[in-house]
């Protein structure tokens, strides 16, 4: 399986992983680690063809504009090993773009995750996941407490991330380029007017 995702901007990347590198520190979690690149993850898919999704998700970035997203406050997947994350909030930009991304992939796909639906989706950061334990969440919980995890986010790439080893290395990753096409009719505009 192959993770379309957005890798985030160096700044917020940095901040992140300064959080998990504490709960290694405090707590020996590492596996997240796996995926040295924190994302928001918007599918996870079985593609019959790399190169036709390397092609549609393309296509999607060249007409995508860069836009803010925003975290707030932390959540837990429970189970065995409870998954914690920082929330991405759903807004108008990041369903559309989530929308978007299904929509042109889903010829191409073998088989997707259930969680990747849009009635399902939950955008998030993980923080934690694999080698946590139901006792290490209260603790994990009450460390990550002290902080806060109000986050503006700059949303401006896809990537797919594959399976390298022990890894999730980016495949390619693709800029948004959508600014650049609104700013064409301006310039058009502009240099009409000057020539008459």
């Amino acid at each position: 399986m192959l993770a379309i995702t957005s890798i985030l901007n160096p700044q917020s990347a940095a901040r992140i992983n300064g959080i998990i590198k504490s709960l290694e520190a405090e707590f020996g979690l590492d596996d997240v680690q796996a995926t040295p690149d924190p994302h928001i993850t918007y599918q996870l898919a079985g593609v019959r063809k790399l190169s036709s999704l390397k092609a549609v998700l393309q296509e999607v970035a060249r007409t995508t504009a860069p836009f803010a997203a925003f975290t707030t406050g932390l959540g837990v997947f429970p189970g065995p090993n409870p998954v914690i994350y920082i929330p991405v909030l759903r807004s108008d930009g990041l369903n559309q773009l989530h929308r978007r991304i299904l929509r042109t992939t889903a010829p191409l796909c073998l088989r997707t995750d259930k969680f990747s639906g849009p009635d399902c989706w939950l955008p998030h950061i993980s923080l934690a996941l694999h080698d946590t334990t139901p006792d290490l969440l209260g603790p994990v919980l009450q460390y990550l407490n002290q902080q806060t995890f109000n986050l503006k986010l700059s949303i401006n790439n896809l990537a797919i991330l594959r399976q390298e080893d022990d890894k999730f290395v980016p495949e390619k990753i693709f800029p948004f380029e959508g600014h650049k096409h609104e700013a064409a009719p301006t310039l058009f505009a502009a240099s009409g007017a000057a020539a008459r």
